[in-house]
């Protein structure tokens, strides 16, 4: 497609570096000279025979005219000024339209195209309070729960964009592959050395081109899904958030994207159904099948499991203090939840499988638990992610009821749970209250704290339980 804005500044300064008016020009084209002023103002695009025929009277080559980059500052600022002027959020400030005549100095554009920059970027999401993210976080599990974590448009563009590179076979998608599903939607996929610390990739709009860091940096199955992650967001149409909550939004359906082109509807729900058959449903088979990580092959799992399996399950991804980061399902297991409702920055209960998996023997394997809550029992299956910093706990569950689909499901590992009410966690035991209330002055390490919400209790951060049993130990 042809930058008209851009197309348009190279003409008229071609045309300028000629000495030619637009009445010479039009005699040499065969145009009349309102028509090449609408193309020089961007407003017509030109037909290939034309461009060359252009090109020929100005002495210059086609891909000269047709060269994104604007023939000078100059230029440029008129270019973005128009581009502003036709943005929304401009137009909502009801003001006519500023040519960017002679008389405009380059100084006065300089300013307006700053002015602009500013109150896009000022538009953008604001720096979200804590109490703003987890209300972002509780709408967007809402969203979750309210289609039983399966989305079907994005479902449908990732099956699409399957289909243009024509890839439907099971397992790993080859490096060709993801090349070819990248530049059928107009872009190239480039290592460097170094990125911003801030950003995992860098969308280079200009030249067409997804930035990610080299192979030293990242390894091969990150890689793969943070360029399709950044692609998700062109294929499904993304503009700038409005909103906190509009940010993770988008960020969960790039996600989501990526996942189902990683791991395909089509190839993985008969493999599945084959699984729960067999009675040995496995995330762990998921991710060796697909190449992806632990992570995102229980995301996916959890994204079909309703629809396509008829099964109810949460995801939980948790640190060594049992304090969530991430968490939704649809199976009712009791998650750990503050006065405002939400559950990001709340503690699990320390009975639970995604806490006891630190301590367990199968540390680094798979950690199969049955737990009973006040809710109901629950079995749930817990990989750690120890090569990461603080290692996190990426749990799968479901209803008891249901464990007998999954692998794991013999395990005799059974543990209660009391909370969110008795003594649990959120009340040490009588006995250990009475020893101890009032004579110890725990200090939480920072980590315990997370930014998204602050865990209950009257010192956050800490478990009193495990201090008292610590200082009873000593005492012993």
């Amino acid at each position: 497609m042809i930058d008209l804005l851009t197309f348009g500044q190279r003409m008229r300064h071609f045309r300028r570096l000629r000495g030619m008016t637009l009445d010479a020009l039009g005699d040499v084209v065969g145009k009349p000279a309102p028509y090449l002023s609408n193309l020089e103002n961007g407003k017509r695009e030109p037909k290939l025979g034309l461009i060359n025929s252009l090109a020929a009277a100005l002495d210059v080559s086609a891909a000269d005219l047709l060269d994104t980059t604007p023939p000078s500052r100059r230029a440029e600022l008129e270019i973005h000024l128009e581009q502003a002027q036709a943005d929304p959020l401009y137009q909502e400030l009801g003001l006519p339209h500023l040519k960017p005549s002679a008389k405009l100095s380059d100084t006065a554009l300089e300013h307006l195209v700053r002015l602009y920059t500013e109150l896009k970027e000022q538009s953008f999401v604001h720096a979200a309070s804590p109490q703003e993210a987890l209300a972002a976080n509780a709408t967007l599990r809402s969203f979750l729960v309210a289609n039983d974590l399966y989305l079907a448009d994005i479902e449908a563009e990732a099956a699409g964009a399957l289909d243009a590179v024509g890839f439907d076979r099971p397992g790993a998608m080859p490096q060709t592959t993801l090349t070819d599903l990248v530049a059928h939607f107009g872009f190239e996929v480039r290592q460097v050395a170094e990125l911003p610390t801030s950003v995992r990739s860098l969308a280079d709009l200009k030249n067409h081109r997804i930035l990610i860091r080299g192979r030293d940096e990242m390894r091969t199955r990150r890689a793969r899904t943070v360029v399709l992650q950044t692609l998700g967001h062109f294929v499904l149409g993304h503009g700038a958030p409005a909103s906190y909550t509009e940010f993770l939004h988008q960020r969960m359906e790039a996600n989501y994207f990526a996942a189902a082109v990683l791991a395909p509807e089509r190839t993985l729900v008969p493999y599945l159904r084959e699984a729960k058959k067999t009675r040995s449903l496995s995330v762990e088979d998921v991710k060796e099948m697909y190449y992806i990580n632990y992570r995102l092959a229980a995301q996916r799992f959890t994204n079909l499991a309703t629809r396509h399996l008829d099964l109810r399950t949460h995801f939980v991804r948790s640190d060594e203090l049992g304090v969530i980061w991430k968490a939704y399902g649809n199976s009712g297991v009791p998650f750990p939840t503050a006065p405002d409702g939400s559950i990001e920055g709340q503690r699990l209960c320390r009975q639970w499988g995604t806490r006891v998996a630190f301590h367990s023997d199968d540390k680094f394997g798979i950690h199969y638990q049955y737990t009973d809550t006040p809710a109901g029992s629950f079995w749930c299956a817990t990989h750690l992610e120890v090569d990461r910093e603080p290692p996190h706990a990426i749990t799968v569950g479901c209803r008891f009821e249901d464990a007998r689909f999954f692998r794991g499901s013999d395990t005799d590992r059974h543990s209660t749970s009391q909370c969110p009410d008795g003594e649990c966690c959120r009340r040490p035991p009588t006995q250990l209250a009475e020893q101890w209330a009032g004579l110890s002055w725990p200090s939480a390490r920072a980590a315990a704290l997370n930014p998204l919400g602050v865990p209950s209790g009257s010192l956050p951060g800490v478990d009193l339980t495990e201090i008292y049993e610590f200082l009873g130990s000593l005492d012993s």
